[in-house]
């Protein structure tokens, strides 16, 4: 006898229903391979590196090009520090092979093993095997011949080793303690999106690489309450108006020659983006400390002087774009994403290639024709497709759309052939499908289980700012019958976080409080991504007043054509959204009447440089909006249910975030709900906790707001 599955359970045992799906592709020049990413089942959390043939005139074909069971020989992963730290910085929650990189042909693939060097054959008739790499190794990279692996280490050493197997030796070897040569420094991972360190020359002879040196950032030390027999953690954190690492790059040749790399390091101090290809020298992309300004440089290789290619300045900040910056190949153009006239454009070269009608995301392909962007609805465009995401092909000629179907898409081309992965209100997860100029000619199956609810959120935009939102309604309600129902704002609110989206999965997790008997309201207010500049920056030194206006905006509005019953209305949200959340019932009691706060900041100093400062400021000179910003100065005011809810292992947003808050409520003599998640970090993957934290949020909202 079968019993039928809960959703708390399945969405924590399927990690989000993300097991199973496949991910992370890479296609061959020639087009004849798709590389990816995919685990045995909806609940297997191994991923084994799988390949796609597409041979010309004959039928696509699946096969496993690594078994990481097979590699470790039955044994589970052994994770280094190190490893655990670059994990929880990129939110991975998976095992096996979690990330690889290939060779320019994507004929070899790198990847590591519970800190062991792996190699795979791409070609049918290859295998996968073990290199004698001095480990424990991180972020293995084949040069783009294909005749070495460059890795890092966890001792901060930069090595290369010839693919065969044989001439490992030291290419970046640490000056000190602190230093560590070919890996991204903390801030680089958790708010740049940049989680590489090194950056192979395109002649596979040399490696751009950034010397990181952590000496000069505070240390802070995490400790494990459940355990006390267990030394605390050491974490280097750069807060707010603290040192960062310093970080240098040099150009290293296998020959072992060293090139520094020179740059007003004073005034530009963020490496941000770092760019080698065959259509020029390298790029780099570097920021001032506000980031209010930053240079496109161009090095040369042969003695590390810098040339600038283009400044851009902001009044507000600069935001960073994945894909970007990078040479057209073959051309010599840079290409970019850049705020042209309050416009969020394409620019390649000098000249702007995009309108006002989108607003572009990212670049996701430069091709010897056009440019692969994806893009979202700009101000200016017929129909704001709320939550959509598009593809399309950019060049001077003009703008083609890819993607026809409403919903999120997202993908990876190598010249003819795309792979499109696309998300959609009409079918839960993501579908995979390879196309050949245009037309299809494969599907890569997702695994992932299929879960048992089914969202069904109605996108909308609320209020006078057009406040892009979704509203779940309990499955089956029936106004008459039903009437008015209790209200749970479940927003993230802030930079980065877009949660209203035109698919199914996103909304799941809401469709379930839903079906608990509430009217859930998700709002992307302003400062959230996917609009236009001016939405993301109108949050300027504001977080606390911006954010929260806007979730009482869309509140009401929707109220006025859904059955919002204002006389019982919670909040939940996590991180951001957690902070959104605790602000809300400090600040508003008289709309908001419980709250659920997980992992909330509460004091902005505590947390990181890079992004407080884009948004704060330098809090020596702006402390006022450090102080109007926080949670702890208001705890005296707290009327209404909160329950706090935060990780001891976290090492992004802090415990002491949750316990200063909760030792300025018990001083003011403010009752409120702490749990504290021994063991877990930013992330809640484990099964059990993830599941038992919907059951008692439910729980604590239904007690809060009188619902039996």
């Amino acid at each position: 006898m079968t019993t039928e599955i809960s959703f708390p359970r399945q969405h924590s045992r399927t990690q989000r229903f993300t097991l199973g799906a496949p991910r992370s592709f890479t296609v061959s020049p020639d087009g004849r391979r798709v590389v990816f990413l995919r685990s045995a089942g909806g609940a297997e959390r191994a991923n084994l590196l799988q390949v796609l043939d597409l041979p010309e005139g004959g039928a696509p074909s699946e096969r496993v090009a690594a078994d990481p069971v097979a590699l470790l020989g039955g044994g589970g992963e052994q994770l280094t520090a190190e490893e655990r730290a670059r994990r929880e910085r990129s939110r991975e929650s998976s095992s096996g092979v979690v990330g690889y990189a290939t060779d320019g042909d994507v004929r070899l693939a790198a990847f590591a093993l519970s800190g062991r060097l792996f190699t795979a054959g791409l070609l049918a008739e290859d295998t996968a095997r073990e290199l004698p790499a001095t480990g424990p190794v991180l972020d293995p990279r084949p040069s783009p011949d294909g005749r070495h692996i460059a890795y890092a280490t966890t001792g901060g050493e930069l090595r290369v080793i010839s693919a065969d197997g044989g001439g490992d030796r030291v290419l970046g070897l640490p000056d000190g303690p602190e230093v560590t040569w070919g890996q991204a420094e903390f801030i680089a991972q958790e708010e740049m999106d940049r989680s590489r360190g090194y950056w192979w020359a395109p002649e596979g002879d040399r490696l751009l690489a950034a010397r990181v040196d952590n000496s000069p950032v505070q240390r802070w030390w995490i400790a494990d309450p459940a355990n006390p027999e267990r030394p605390a953690a050491e974490v280097a954190y750069p807060r707010a108006g603290s040192p960062n690492a310093e970080v240098t790059l040099a150009v290293l040749g296998l020959d072992g020659s060293r090139v520094e790399v020179a740059w007003d390091r004073a005034a530009y101090p963020y490496v941000a983006r770092a760019h080698w290809s065959a259509g020029g020298p390298p790029v780099l992309l570097v920021q001032a400390r506000d980031q209010r300004s930053q240079l496109f440089l161009m090095v040369n290789p042969a003695n590390g002087v810098t040339t600038p290619l283009h400044a851009e300045e902001d009044a507000v900040w600069l935001d960073l774009f994945g894909g970007v910056p990078a040479w057209t190949p073959g051309g010599g153009r840079l290409v970019r994403i850049s705020d042209e006239a309050g416009v969020r454009s394409l620019v390649v070269g000098t000249r702007v290639l995009t309108s006002a009608a989108l607003h572009v995301r990212s670049v996701l392909d430069i091709g010897a024709e056009d440019v692969l962007v994806a893009a979202s609805a700009g101000e200016a465009a017929a129909d704001p497709e709320i939550g959509e995401v598009h593809l399309y092909r950019v060049s001077d000629e003009g703008v083609t759309r890819v993607t026809a179907e409403p919903g999120y898409h997202s993908g990876v081309r190598a010249g003819a052939v795309t792979v499109l992965v696309s998300a959609s209100l009409r079918h839960s997860g993501s579908r995979v499908v390879v196309l050949r100029d245009g037309r299809e000619v494969a599907r890569i199956a997702s695994l992932a289980q299929a879960p048992v609810i089914t969202a069904r959120p109605v996108l909308t935009s609320a209020g006078r700012g057009r406040i892009p939102a979704a509203v779940l309604l309990p499955t089956g309600y029936d106004r008459a019958r039903d009437g008015l129902l209790p209200v749970l704002m479940s927003p993230y609110g802030g930079p980065h976080g877009q949660v209203v989206l035109a698919a199914q999965n996103p909304h799941l997790t809401s469709q379930w409080f839903a079906d608990q008997g509430f009217a859930v309201v998700v709002a992307d207010g302003r400062g959230t991504p996917g609009r236009s500049p001016a939405w993301e920056k109108s949050i300027a030194f504001d977080f606390a007043g911006v954010t929260l206006d806007d979730q009482v905006e869309a509140l009401r509005a929707l109220a006025e054509e859904f059955p919002l019953d204002l006389e019982r209305v919670a909040i939940r949200g996590w991180s951001y959204g957690g902070y959104l959340a605790a602000l809300a019932v400090l600040r508003r009691p008289d709309v908001f009447h419980a709250a659920v706060a997980g992992a909330p900041v509460t004091e902005w100093e505590l947390y990181d440089t890079h992004y407080t400062e884009r948004y704060l400021g330098d809090p020596a000179v702006r402390p006022e909006v450090y102080a109007a910003n926080s949670l702890t100065a208001d705890a005296a005011k707290l009327s209404r249910p909160l329950q706090l809810i935060h990780g001891l292992a976290d090492d992004n947003v802090v415990v002491a975030h949750s316990l200063r808050l909760s030792s300025a409520l018990l001083a003011a003599g403010r009752p409120h709900e702490v749990l504290p998640l021994s063991g877990v970090t930013h992330m809640t993957p484990q099964e059990e906790v993830a599941e038992n934290l919907l059951l008692l949020q439910v729980d604590f909202l239904r007690r809060s707001l009188g619902l039996g």
